[in-house]
């Protein structure tokens, strides 16, 4: 046996004792992956939430009712996509106590306080989530504000 062989002897049987022991294991499985939705339809290829685990996933939220933007500017958009997050949550079976992390993204940083406003009322009670807010140049079908969110159980 040439010592190419021999080490490969030697390296296959190191690999035979690390999966034997359980070291070199196979990856875990993953868990259930559930689609949530709200009470409107998506305007797109995705989930209005992802249900796995102890975590739900929801999609950016816009101020849409009825297959249109709400008028009455960012505050009315607020209201309403915190309304459509909500019955996603719902759906769930969450609410906002549960919401544990949120990503506010705004077309005008100069409408923080009036959004900051109207989302504050919805985390009344609970201990508000974890968030992060950033102005961006546009968002679909023209909306002010759109808000992601993650909850937990």
């Amino acid at each position: 046996m040439n010592r190419t062989s021999k080490l490969l002897v030697g390296a296959g049987l190191l690999l035979g004792f690390a999966l034997l022991v359980g070291g070199l294991s196979a990856a875990p499985p993953v868990a259930e992956k559930k689609a949530v939705y709200g009470e409107g339809k998506p305007v797109g290829p995705y989930s209005p939430g992802i249900d796995v685990g102890h975590t739900v996933y929801l999609a950016g939220q816009i101020g849409m009712a009825d297959g249109k933007i709400v008028e009455g500017g960012v505050e009315a958009q607020t209201h309403q996509l915190m309304k459509n997050a909500q019955a996603v949550l719902k759906n769930a079976g969450l609410d906002f106590g549960n919401v544990v992390k949120t990503t506010v993204f705004l077309t005008d940083i100069d409408d923080f306080q009036a959004m900051n406003a109207i989302y504050a009322t919805y985390f009344e009670g609970t201990i508000p989530p974890a968030r992060s807010t950033v102005a961006v140049a546009k968002l679909p079908v023209g909306a002010a504000v759109e808000i992601e969110f993650i909850a937990a159980r």
